[in-house]
């Protein structure tokens, strides 16, 4: 017999005889006999049972609450909105490395196990999978390049040529709680190992060795607190956070309290993976309050503070995130930079210590500023957007509970174009604030801050592109884009609009971009009330065209045209447009004296940039369900407001503004392309503009209503400018055309005194002019006529039928001449009475 087979047993005997002869040596003690001993002895044995038995219910009890959590999902997994999907085209200037920066911001990676998408890069193509989880699953191409074009697309679905392709769009956010509580789910392998090395290193060095509990550390915790006589360090483990945060209140400082923590925490490390512990630590732990919200999770934590994906965080970003939990608002970096600094680098120190980075490492990092994003979540998750898409859901489906379940909102946010509002605004309101120290409006001196408001729009859909609604969200989440306001010049062109469109409506008659108005002191009545519009500076130019009116946005010209068409009229194309109903029909409308919201105005806008079609503004584009099924698609329609050839004049006379008028200062600072827009200053600043491609607004004022004092031009404008060229450097808006002339236009050169087709001899330069076909001139300005654009014309000529394409459209009647030149219609001539005879004149004796 083997000798270790033969001695394991007797040692096991020898030992268990020596254990029993020593507990029958105790109950053989002469006081084990003692009544006393004896009912001690079965008390301890009772108590011990008794406690067995309570730990083991609790335990049990424990147990079925984790299992019931554990399986319905510990973490709530609230609704997520996206931003819209970026569109790639074939012969679109983008380059191999932009394509893939693109699908790794959205989340795809190069590996095939990612649910949302993968990607394979080729010498000259990129490769596109999407996954299950993707905005269009089986939707995959190849995108070929031919340098930094896009030469080819074909569908992996049927390797078919294909025009554009679609790439997946960000993640926007996680729709917040009631208590505005934000995460970002994220799974343990998307997280970058420098994070999870760094979150160890900071928290639980031993978290992938221990079962729950760490002995070293209890005891090393032990030992400091006694010496410091005070409580200066922890013994949690990762695992007893996770059991605190899920299931108990943290706050709670009782023995009962952490005897459960021990409980959850072993049946924790029974039931989940190490993997798994960590994945539920990193979504559920408390990183710090960024503007009105409270970060969850190191996916929210990721763009909350530095706006990029958690995937892509770099070894100071992930020390930083790492070194949140101990203090989440005392080392905020947004308000403690240095104390930031001093944590992330404590942690790189244990980074190093732990051998997890090396000495290069360390010393880059150490190095790097903390580079946390301007703006914070402004900029990042554009919070007033998410807001006002928040708020639609809840008014659209009202018995759908987005906060706990896991739909997909898709929305129409450009996140580029929105990063680029955030700045333009930040970079704007810097130059008032400036104007305001000069003018000593200063919080010392009872001056609150300007705020702003910017919205862009997609001309041809009235897709919301971007949303800014105030300059910190933090602070305030009023959204300014909703604030009615009124809205001043920038509501003049429906007046105009009004006036060209006699052309074509049955009026008394008909006025151009050529019609002359009176600019001067006039007092205007209206249900017996005066009405006196002053002038800018109190400046008066005479008598003025249409076109030099509007240009230089002048009011007493304006409310007088608003007289001669009709209040009336004006407020109905207003409403028409979109604006609410709270405009009356009075003289003050002309001036945008009536309230309306900077949204408003973005949607009706879309009038003259959409070909007199209007477009109701609109920011969610598709939901689908958690299985994936679609559940709202958006469709958005046009509505005809306006002829086509009406829309162009006005686009025309808002190109003026640019070119001439009070929206010259946008070329002055550098904004080149073909746009048209409008000033407007009633107590606030504001600029309407846009090009072919991209329609934006900007408001500019006080919130508590006092006057800004300062003219559009000087708040709002510089704002539109800033943010319109910076939208320029994205292939989607730089392409911006001039605008076309739809048919039954025609251009001939006018004597700008006279209004008459221009000639030698008129003694001023000839100006080149727009009109609808049938309402130019016809009158040379030295008494001749003339034929123009192939059209036979004559003084005498009542009226014309425009043509479009050959066909006939609506009749165009001539432009009648004010006889006093003050914009007043020409009053009817009575007819003169028939000479009567010799009995009638005997008969009148007897009336």
């Amino acid at each position: 017999m083997d000798a270790r087979k033969r001695n394991r047993p007797e040692t096991g005997r020898k030992g268990s005889g020596a254990n029993k002869r020593r507990l029958r040596d105790i109950f053989r003690h002469p006081l084990a006999g003692h009544p006393i001993a004896k009912g001690l002895l079965i008390a301890g044995v009772v108590g011990v049972t008794l406690a067995f038995i309570a730990l083991s219910v609790a335990y049990l009890r424990f147990a079925q609450i984790i299992d019931e959590k554990l399986e319905a999902g510990p973490i709530s997994n609230s609704a997520m909105l996206f931003a819209a999907p970026r569109k790639v085209a074939v012969g679109d200037d983008v380059d191999i490395e932009e394509i893939v920066g693109q699908l790794r911001a959205s989340g795809y990676t190069d590996s095939r196990s990612n649910r949302l998408g993968w990607y394979n890069v080729r010498p000259d193509a990129v490769e596109i999978f999407p996954g299950k989880d993707s905005f269009a699953p089986g939707e995959g191409a190849v995108i070929k390049f031919t340098g930094r074009r896009v030469s080819q697309i074909i569908s992996l679905r049927d390797n078919t040529d294909r025009t554009e392709h679609l790439l997946e769009p960000e993640l926007l956010t996680n729709l917040f709680d009631r208590d505005r509580k934000k995460r970002r789910i994220v799974a343990f392998h998307d997280l970058p190992k420098t994070l999870v090395n760094a979150v160890i290193a900071a928290e639980d060095k031993r978290f992938f060795q221990h079962a729950g509990f760490d002995p070293i550390r209890v005891l090393k915790a032990a030992y400091v607190n006694v010496r410091e006589e005070r409580i200066s360090q922890g013994a949690s483990t990762l695992s007893m956070q996770l059991a605190g945060d899920l299931w108990l209140d943290r706050k709670e400082r009782t023995w009962r309290r952490k005897a459960g923590e021990v409980l959850i925490t072993l049946h924790l490390e029974r039931k989940l993976t190490k993997e798994q512990i960590f994945e539920y630590y990193a979504n559920q732990i408390y990183l710090g309050n960024v503007g009105s919200f409270s970060i969850h999770g190191f996916g929210q934590a990721a763009q909350a503070y530095f706006n990029k994906d958690i995937r892509h965080l770099t070894l100071p970003e992930a020390a930083l995130l790492a070194g949140l939990p101990r203090g989440p608002n005392l080392y905020n970096p947004f308000r403690n930079s240095a104390r930031a600094k001093a944590r992330r680098d404590w942690v790189l120190d244990q980074m190093l210590e732990n051998g997890a980075i090396g000495e290069p490492e360390y010393r880059e990092a150490i190095d790097a500023p903390l580079g946390v994003a301007a703006g914070g979540a402004d900029a990042g998750d554009a919070p007033y957007f998410v807001d006002l898409a928040y708020n639609w859901l809840r008014q659209r489906y009202p018995s759908l509970d987005f906060q706990s379940q896991g739909y997909r909102i898709y929305t129409t946010l450009d996140m580029n174009l929105q990063r680029e509002a955030v700045e333009a605004l930040r970079v704007g309101l810097k130059e008032v604030d400036d104007r305001c120290r000069r003018l000593g409006r200063t919080r010392e001196k009872g001056w609150p801050e300007v705020q702003a408001a910017l919205v862009a729009l997609d001309p041809r859909t009235g897709a919301v592109r971007a949303l800014v609604g105030g300059r910190h969200y933090g602070g305030s989440q009023l959204n300014r884009a909703l604030a009615k306001r009124p809205p001043g010049s920038v509501f003049k062109p429906f007046v105009f609009a009004t006036a060209l469109n006699t052309a074509l409506e049955d009026t008394p008659y008909v006025l151009t971009t050529t019609t002359h108005v009176a600019d001067e002191p006039t007092t205007f009545w209206f249900d017996d009330k005066p009405y006196e519009p002053k002038a800018y500076q109190e400046t008066y130019f005479g008598d003025v065209t249409l076109r030099r009116a509007l240009a230089k946005s002048l009011n007493v010209p304006t409310v007088r045209v608003a007289e001669m068409v009709g209040y009336d009229h004006v407020v109905d194309l207003a409403r028409r447009c979109g604006l609410n109903m709270n405009i009356l029909p009075t003289p003050a409308v002309a001036l945008g004296s009536y309230e309306v919201t900077p949204l408003e105005i973005a949607g009706a806008y879309t009038v003259f940039a959409n070909r007199g079609e209007v477009l109701k503004p609109y920011q969610v584009q598709m939901i689908r369900e958690t299985d994936g099924e679609p559940l709202f698609e958006s469709a958005p329609a046009a509505t005809p407001v306006l002829d086509p050839r009406v829309a162009y004049l006005m686009v025309d006379l808002l190109q003026e503004v640019l070119r001439s008028g009070t929206g010259v200062r946008a070329r002055a600072l550098g904004f080149s392309a073909p746009a048209a827009g409008k000033t407007g200053s009633s107590h606030d600043g504001w600029f309407a503009g846009f090009t072919s491609e991209l329609l934006s607004i900007v408001w500019v004022g006080y919130d508590d209503y006092r006057d800004i004092k300062m003219e559009g031009a000087q708040t709002a404008l510089p704002i539109w400018t800033e943010f319109m060229k910076r939208a320029l450097n994205y292939r989607e808006y730089r392409k911006a055309k001039p605008f076309e002339a739809p048919d039954g236009i025609v251009n001939v050169e006018v004597d700008p005194v006279s209004g008459k087709l221009a000639a030698g001899g008129c003694g001023s330069s000839p100006q080149k002019e727009v009109f609808i076909a049938g309402t130019q001139p016809v009158e040379m300005c030295d008494g001749r006529g003339t034929q123009v654009a192939g059209w036979q014309v004559g003084a005498d000529e009542p009226a014309l039928v425009a043509a479009s394409g050959g066909k006939p459209r609506v009749a165009v009647r001539r432009p009648v001449d004010f006889p006093t030149g003050r914009g007043e219609p020409p009053k009817e001539q009575e007819p003169k009475p028939k000479k009567k005879g010799f009995f009638g004149r005997i008969l009148d004796i007897f009336r």
